[in-house]
């Protein structure tokens, strides 16, 4: 399990633009992306709202470059940090792995590198992101953390 600074960001396209400056990502426009850069990225969570993360500890600093990027433009800013954890499923069979718990299909022409959806696995709501050909990011609240994981190991 990984710890992250994480914000919901909602807003229009200037405050995307603004953000996404500030933030150092820019903010996905089409559905179901994420982009990253660095330690950062920014996933696209529906119409006009993006889960934004960075590095654990990060949050007062990057709370502060947005609050002065978007002084006078209407959003909001969440900071979800202690809602949810992230854990890393990767290797050959991850995809496998996601897929016993998950009803996507994530064969990679249906679920490419770059896409994330919200999604369910088993019966905890989740945030699906492939990072890579073998690797994803799956974002679960925190107190689905040990069931997931529990899943997640009955499926090797």
């Amino acid at each position: 399990m990984a710890e992250f600074a994480r914000f919901v960001f909602q807003g229009a396209a200037a405050a995307r633009a603004a953000a996404g400056r500030a933030f150092g990502v820019a903010l996905p426009e089409d559905a179901c992306r994420a982009n990253a850069a660095g330690e950062r990225a920014a996933l696209w969570l529906g119409p006009e709202e993006h889960l934004l993360l960075a590095p654990d500890g990060s949050q007062a600093r990057i709370a502060a470059e947005l609050g002065i990027a978007l002084a006078g433009i209407p959003h909001s800013l969440v900071d979800v940090s202690q809602r949810q954890v992230a854990l890393a499923v990767a290797g050959p069979v991850a995809r496998e792995q996601l897929a016993s718990g998950c009803p996507l299909d994530l064969d990679p022409e249906a679920f490419p590198v770059g896409m994330c959806t919200r999604t369910l696995f088993g019966k905890a709501e989740a945030l699906l992101w492939r990072r890579s050909a073998e690797e994803y990011h799956l974002e679960v609240g925190r107190s689905f953390a040990d069931y997931v994981l529990g899943c997640l190991r009955e499926a090797q």
